[in-house]
């Protein structure tokens, strides 16, 4: 008698097996499935025309892109593949085996109606008691464009290889020009040499316009900054009677820097500080999550390396929030999106603003820890009263809880599911493509909380 058990893989099915019977009853598969089978996808359904053979049902098509998503899986190709191999990703195609092109192409044309689909989930959420909309952790983390840095162009770099290819065109005329052509290297056609450098030289004009463009762009941004900031020093001035101490501001320059850059593979992508230095070409993903939960609330993407400017933005997307899932009540964040307008427009809000002023300590003495601040002066202005509050016990542990929510659902969709970089180009496919991994985030997180 064998100590083994038998291995037979020719001994067919007595009866047809069931797709239900291959995943456990709690497998995240199933999870995605039954909730994006509640969905209103009645917009995906409308957009297809009917003609032609049956299509693949948009619920299956965005339940294989989630699960892939939330598994670490973000080529069209690897899901196809795995419709194929995995057993979760075969249960949620029903079988079926959907091209990469067919779940390229339905990504890519419905990404417009992800944010949709986004707040549906976060209502399901509310419905499961498991998302009251409260304290707000918000946070950036810059992610890599599909595309290199080292196919960015500056402004002066453009200007030299301009004068590097009108000279080599210049002396590739002046051979085609001579009868006697036979020193031409094997293989050398002189058309076809001095074609290329001129469309390399019609990409550079190409390239140069649009610097130009958003030299622009930024005149008219910096120009009314510029004329706020000799205005607050006019006012100033007449309120002292004064001269305001200070350099004057510096006004802004009208032509485009050598330094300015474009990107010729995804020019809408921008050159990048990263954490542990060094630049990357890449897009800068904000996330505000809700801090009981961990569930992300307000995805966006921007252009901006900074994340001054993405505090308004982030208001109006969560005040957007607020007819559906109630009003915020605290925002947190850390001092890179800390200024005194910003703190202004949170109270404009109705919501408790605690933006770290600048670096605390990492090892502050016990006294500090454990003693309140001084009263403030009764004509505080919001931006102390703020300050002030961040140095309070309460206000301290309140803001302690942003790195234990923002900052691990970041380390999590990176380090963990592996999203480092965008696999679509361009800033509107990059913002849906960000939604569909906020979508991947949240349905994971569902998954665990339902079972906590």
């Amino acid at each position: 008698m064998s100590r083994f058990q038998s291995v037979d893989r020719q001994t067919g099915y007595l009866l047809p097996p069931s797709l239900d019977e291959w995943l456990p009853q709690d497998h995240l598969a199933r999870f995605i499935v039954e909730v994006v089978d509640r969905l209103d996808v009645s917009a995906l359904e409308k957009a297809y025309a009917g003609r032609g053979s049956a299509a693949y049902h948009p619920c299956m098509l965005l339940s294989l892109l989630v699960y892939g998503y939330a598994t670490g899986v973000f080529s069209s190709r690897k899901i196809e593949r795995a419709t194929y191999d995995s057993v979760a990703f075969r249960f949620i195609a029903a079988g079926a085996h959907p091209d990469h092109d067919t779940l390229a192409n339905f990504r890519r044309r419905f990404l417009g109606e992800l944010a949709g689909l986004f707040v549906q989930v976060l209502e399901l959420a509310q419905e499961m008691k498991l998302l009251n909309l409260g304290t707000i952790s918000l946070d950036g983390t810059k992610i890599k464009a599909n595309a290199s840095r080292h196919s960015a162009l500056s402004l002066g770099h453009i200007e030299q290889l301009e004068i590097q290819l009108r000279a080599e065109v210049d002396s590739l005329l002046q051979m085609a020009e001579q009868a006697d052509q036979s020193a031409l290297p094997d293989g050398m056609g002189l058309p076809e040499e001095i074609a290329r450098r001129q469309d390399r030289r019609e990409a550079m004009e190409a390239a140069k316009a649009k610097i130009q463009e958003r030299a622009k762009k930024r005149l008219d941004k910096e120009q009314t900054e510029y004329q706020a900031k000799l205005a607050q020093r006019e006012q100033k001035a007449k309120e002292t009677g004064k001269k305001p101490r200070g350099k004057l501001p510096k006004a802004p320059r009208a032509e485009p820097q050598a330094q300015d850059q474009i990107n010729l593979t995804d020019e809408q992508s921008r050159i990048m500080p990263v954490a542990g230095g060094g630049f990357e070409q890449a897009y800068n993903a904000q996330a505000g999550v809700d801090a009981a939960s961990m569930l992300i609330v307000a995805p966006s993407v921007t252009q901006a390396c900074n994340d001054k400017e993405q505090v308004q933005p982030m208001l109006e997307r969560i005040a957007a929030l607020a007819p559906v899932l109630g009003q915020a009540k605290q925002l947190l964040a850390d001092t890179g999106y800390y200024s005194a307008k910003n703190v202004q427009a949170c109270q404009a809000k109705n919501i408790d603003p605690f933006i770290a002023v600048k670096r605390d300590e990492h090892h502050p003495t016990p006294l500090a820890r454990f003693t309140e601040p001084a009263a403030l002066p009764e004509d505080a202005t919001p931006a102390q009263v703020m300050a002030h509050k961040l140095k309070t016990k309460a206000g301290r542990a309140l803001y302690a809880l942003r790195k234990q929510t923002v900052e691990p659902v970041f380390g999590i969709i990176k380090s963990v599911l592996g999203f480092r970089q965008f696999s679509l180009r361009g800033l509107e496919q990059v913002a849906g493509e960000w939604t569909l991994v906020c979508l991947a985030w949240n349905l994971k997180r569902l998954a665990v909380l339902r079972l906590a």
